[in-house]
């Protein structure tokens, strides 16, 4: 059995392991803790965007009715899609890769920890700009895909695109920053033995993603500048009078948006792949074929995007192209169903929460994948393109994939985040009411799109035969309302009083369950060397893995992971006493990030006339991104 011996300092090794308060949040580089501030933030942005969404259901529920204003409403399903996928699926599934990556490759720390840190203010900030303009009715109302031209300063006129145009840029920054790390991070940091064929799931569909954010947003950020020039400056990239292509638009957005879809769900894919071998005591079956088909997935993603756009006229060339891609597209997905149904088959299946969920996923992400496949044929696309039966469908795969996947996720990684169990009992509520109000709400969508209901509509007249199944949805809505409010509850209750867990809550074979919970700052005393996929469970339970190949007798040398109760963070060793440097915390990743955002919202009093004062923030905002950034770059790290 063998290990290697622990880093030697070269310098004063800083213990943030003692650190408490606010201000060590504020100044923390701790990847862990930058995990646990993006799954609070994007939970609540989660709230916040399931809140518009009810508010949306409340105003279809009955035919003509008037909750809200047409404008108001405009600005609810505009931010309610902008919230949920920039700022809700995309940073949760950031919290697991902050927390999750670097100890399922056994690092002690991510590559660039200050880089991190930066993402993640990025994002706050971001986050708070395009949303707080919605109290006070300016929000973005131009739908979450921002088509130009209609959102030129021509035809929206005002600051809500304004908000939109430029809260996406900032969170641009904060996806490309994060994306780099990691990419650095799973390439220069893995373990000694930890091969890329020995790399749990997760940690697979993470790298994937992360090429998937540097090759994706490119697109959307040259169209987003377009649109940004169009609307401050008088240029005229969207403008078909003087000769733009009307096109252009949905071209660079849609080759952003497509890769996105899998950008939201291969994370989730991830987590269910670490989730149904753990609780069916069996190793993930067809482990080399999931690790291509996601590489698949991942390649295939940006082949696809003029589906989104068969109504617009490519010809019968380009439709057949990209229909053909759509369908091939299908392939590799259904490989992933397949091998979790076989992982699932013969186990010693346990029913806990978090499997639940990824059984959920599991049914759920294939009936939006079948209607997915159905838009690939343009004739039927042309059908339901901009219907209710589109919404129907990219809400079964990103609520019923990437949603209860996350949900499946935080209930099996609580343990290791906060040392306790969650209540099953309240997880078991939650998941069925889930289940069951996420179905009610969706499923009737199709039909109504079929009848002809068209997306984005304030209100509709009686007769049409949609009263039924927007009454069902809404109905829906508050059972996934009570649903989230019963998750809330046992969240928030088991962080303090949930059961306590032992190291290795569930009994599962990757190398994050080896150390204690909630993990030191250093994660790793000693780090581990690696020799097969599943270590834990060639050293407690070597029958599960017979079957698999190892490069040595011996997973690794590590301590029962079932011995510490993983509450007493006493019994944790600090850096300093184990000799291991650790990075300084620092506030000069805040101060840039808030830089950033000072520099775009300086913009907009432009179109208050007030050019003076718009330089002036502007600049001053540039000012504080490059003296924060300079001392962040001069600064020792440790």
């Amino acid at each position: 059995m063998a290990t290697t011996a622990a880093i030697p300092a070269t310098g004063a090794a800083h213990d943030a392991s003692s650190e408490s308060g606010l201000w060590s949040w504020i100044a923390t580089v701790d990847h862990k803790r930058i995990g646990t501030l993006y799954l609070f933030t994007a939970l609540f942005f989660f709230l916040f965007g399931g809140l518009e969404a009810f508010l949306i259901r409340l105003q279809l529920a009955q035919p003509n009715q008037h909750l809200v204003s047409a404008e108001f409403y405009n600005q609810l399903f505009t931010m309610h899609g902008t919230t949920m996928v920039f700022l809700a699926v995309m940073p949760l599934s950031a919290a697991f890769f902050n927390y999750l990556i670097p100890l399922q490759i056994g690092a002690r720390d991510v590559a660039f920890p200050r880089l991190n840190a930066f993402s993640y203010w990025v994002y706050l900030l971001g986050g708070i700009f395009i949303t707080v303009p919605i109290f006070f009715q300016v929000a973005p109302n131009g739908g979450w895909f921002g088509y130009a031209p209609l959102t030129t300063i021509q035809f929206s006129g005002g600051m809500n695109i304004d908000f939109w145009v430029m809260g996406l840029q900032i969170l641009g920054i904060s996806s490309l920053a994060a994306a780099f790390n990691f990419i650095t991070t799973i390439i220069n940091m893995r373990a000694p033995g930890m091969t890329l064929m020995r790399m749990p799931m997760f940690t697979w569909m993470s790298f994937i993603v992360q090429f998937l954010l540097v090759l994706a947003f490119p697109p959307i950020t040259i169209a987003l500048v377009f649109l940004l020039f169009d609307r401050f400056f008088g240029t005229q990239f969207y403008a078909i009078a003087a000769g733009a292509d009307p096109l252009l638009w949905q071209h660079l957005f849609w080759v952003f948006g497509h890769p996105e879809v899998y950008i939201l769900i291969l994370p989730a894919f991830g987590l269910v792949s670490e989730i149904l071998p753990t609780f069916s005591k069996k190793p993930l079956f067809g482990y080399h074929v999931m690790v291509y088909s996601g590489i698949m997935i991942g390649f295939l993603g940006f082949g696809v995007w003029a589906h989104h756009m068969f109504a617009v006229g490519l010809g019968a060339t380009a439709d057949a192209i990209f229909a053909m891609a759509t369908m091939l597209i299908a392939i590799p997905t259904g490989v992933k169903i397949f091998n979790w149904i076989a992982t699932i088959w013969g186990g010693e299946v346990t029913f806990t929460t978090p499997m639940k969920f990824a059984i959920g996923l599991v049914a759920l992400f294939t009936i939006g994948g079948i209607s997915g496949v159905m838009h690939s044929s343009a004739p039927a696309d042309t059908q339901q393109t901009d219907t209710y039966f589109v919404v129907a469908h990219f809400h079964y795969v990103l609520f019923g994939g990437s949603i209860m996947g996350i949900f499946g996720g935080i209930y099996h990684y609580f343990p290791k985040m906060f040392g306790r169990y969650m209540s099953e009992k309240l997880g078991t509520w939650h998941f069925w009411l889930n289940f069951v109000g996420m179905n009610l709400t969706f499923f009737p969508m199709h039909f109504s799109g079929l009848l002809g209901m068209p997306r984005r509509i304030y209100t509709y007249d009686a007769g049409q035969g949609w009263e039924k199944f927007n009454l069902a949805s809404t109905i829906g809505t508050a059972l996934l309302v009570i649903a989230t409010l019963v998750f809330v509850i046992n969240f928030l209750k088991s962080r303090k009083g949930g059961a306590p867990a032992p190291n290795d809550a569930w009994g599962a074979g990757t190398l994050e369950w080896s150390i204690p919970s909630p993990p030191p700052d250093y994660n790793f005393a000693e780090i581990p060397v690696v020799t097969s996929r599943y270590p834990l469970w060639d050293l407690k339970h070597p029958e599960m893995t017979a079957d698999l190949a190892h490069s040595g007798p011996d997973a690794m040398t590590i301590t029962d992971a079932h011995a510490t109760p993983v509450h007493e963070e006493t019994g944790h060793k600090t850096a300093a006493e184990l000799g291991i440097p650790m990075p300084f915390p620092t506030v000069k990743p805040l101060f840039t990030a808030l830089g950033i955002v000072i520099m775009f919202g300086g913009l907009l009093f432009m179109h208050l006339d007030k050019f003076a004062l718009a330089m002036t923030i502007t600049l001053g905002g540039a000012t504080l991104l490059v003296g924060s950034l300079y001392a962040w770059l001069t600064s020792p790290l440790e």
